[in-house]
């Protein structure tokens, strides 16, 4: 990524980081959430911003979506 772009990357846009319990989000999904955003961050912070735009262009919630739908996918299979 050119230092333009890296300047403009938003790993994070679209991620729910907060630490507080959303009113319409379950006790199972608020920990699977909270776990995911730790691993998400202790990874940005431990190989820094540029390796993880390399990683993840689209940012992390493109990259969760992708998942998301690859796992719907194989269940349906």
């Amino acid at each position: 990524m050119t230092e333009t772009n890296l300047e403009n990357y938003k790993a994070f846009e679209g991620v729910n980081l907060s630490n507080a319990r959303a009113e319409d989000e379950t006790f199972e999904n608020y920990k699977k959430r909270r776990k995911q955003n730790d691993n998400m961050l202790k990874l940005y912070f431990q190989i820094g911003k540029e390796v993880f735009s390399n990683l993840f262009p689209g940012g992390v919630a493109e990259a969760l979506a992708n998942i998301e739908k690859e796992a719907k996918k194989s269940t349906n299979d």
